[in-house]
């Protein structure tokens, strides 16, 4: 009788500690996929700060046809292969990237999320993917640069005064920025319904609507009344730059619109560093960039924010791929959701896409570690992917890997 009390008190007390470290159960994850951080995303934010994130301009026909062409590819899968998907990572812009994957310069990320931008920075440099800071950001270059010990890209957007745009390029090399993003899609700002029924508008200040909306999501607003609230590289050059109100109205007053390849000379000329520029959905325009030295062109409709009815990138990118070549190196923006998605627009020809929204959905829900958990559930869609078409390297892929577009 004593040896079986013994025998059983030495048996596995569950099945799961006989299984392999491996093989054991895990926690499960903070989400199984994007839709998860985006339900997280809306739960947490005031309606008009996710409309501010969510919508588009106008009518918001580019809006859905970015979802819709990037459905609409199809890819070739491989069963008998061998392909084992060994390498998903690759250099964007010169910086290594643990993934074809860099997070995008949003605007207002301190309103998803208390320090949003240096949480993103932080997330991307936890995963290994390179991260962009936005001229209207609510944390400065400075602050950012002070959080975090890799290297971030800097987003140009270009004001009337010459002093004011040498000054944040100044600054941005200051901080160590291994290369500029000159926006050029932005010559007016195309009007956002949403953001005009919610009264988020110039001057961004909070109203009684907003009131009411903030008392429902008390969350956000204790983080919201404890951080700081102005566009923190603004506000040097805006009087009563510590409040967003008045940060706002300097930046619709002084913002200079078009920017036109005189522009683009110009900042050639004073950033000693690769260039990117952004927004370009013409060839024409694809080779002006790259005859006026821009290092990288991202083809982009500012994720339908912009132009409604503009080309879809799914659709401008081949024609503007063969107009440059291997001149510039081709980065894709607007509508990506998804590991599959990525692995799409590198079949299109890209070096690696820009992560905006799906990015933002766990910055909004979870700061970094929602970030964070948005790349990790790209990186297993794009491994899969890879896995499902016989793919090893995600630089080498078949020329066939798209098979069609309907």
């Amino acid at each position: 009788m004593n040896d079986q009390i013994g025998r059983l008190a030495s048996q596995p007390q569950s099945a799961a500690e006989h299984l392999p470290d491996e093989n054991r159960p895990r926690t499960p994850p903070l989400a199984w996929h994007l839709g998860n951080l985006e339900a997280a995303a809306r739960q947490r934010l005031p309606k008009p700060i996710f409309d501010f994130l969510e919508g588009g301009s106008y009518d918001e026909v580019t809006l859905r046809a970015n979802r819709s062409d990037l459905e609409a590819l199809k890819l070739k899968q491989r069963v008998l292969s061998d392909g084992a998907a060994s390498n998903l990572s690759t250099t964007i812009i010169g910086q290594p990237a643990r993934l074809p994957v860099a997070l995008a310069p949003l605007g207002f990320s301190g309103l998803f999320y208390p320090q949003g931008e240096i949480h993103a920075a932080k997330a991307a440099q936890a995963f290994g993917v390179p991260f962009c800071l936005s001229t209207l950001s609510i944390c400065s270059i400075e602050e950012v640069s002070a959080a975090v010990s890799t290297p971030f890209l800097f987003q140009l957007y270009m004001f009337k005064d010459q002093g004011v745009n040498a000054a944040l390029i100044q600054r941005a090399e200051q901080a160590g920025c291994p290369a500029l993003v000159l926006t050029l899609d932005v010559p007016v700002h195309a009007r956002r319904n949403r953001d005009c029924d919610n009264g988020l508008v110039p001057p961004l200040k909070p109203r009684p609507l907003h009131m009411i909306r903030m008392v429902r999501k008390p969350r956000w607003t204790l983080g919201w009344l404890l951080s700081k609230r102005t566009l923190g590289n603004i506000a040097p050059f805006a009087p009563g730059g510590t409040r967003l109100a008045d940060c706002s109205v300097w930046v619709e007053r002084n913002y200079k619109g078009a920017v036109g390849a005189a522009d683009l000379a110009w900042v050639r000329e004073h950033w000693p560093h690769k260039l990117v520029v952004k927004g370009v959905l013409d060839p024409e325009d694809a080779k002006l960039a790259a005859e006026l030295g821009a290092d990288a062109i991202v083809v982009s409709n500012h994720g339908g924010r912009q132009l409604d009815g503009a080309e879809t990138s799914t659709r401008a990118f081949p024609a503007i791929r063969d107009a440059v070549g291997d001149k510039v190196e081709l980065l894709f923006d607007s509508g990506i959701r998804s590991g599959l998605d990525v692995l799409k627009a590198l079949g299109l020809g890209a070096r690696a896409c820009l992560l905006g929204r799906a990015a933002a959905y766990g910055l909004a829900a979870y700061g970094e570690k929602g970030v964070v958990a948005a790349l990790e559930i790209i990186e297993k869609e794009i491994h899969a992917g890879m896995m499902l078409t016989g793919v090893e390297d995600i630089t080498q892929l078949p020329p066939d890997f798209v098979l069609r577009q309907t």
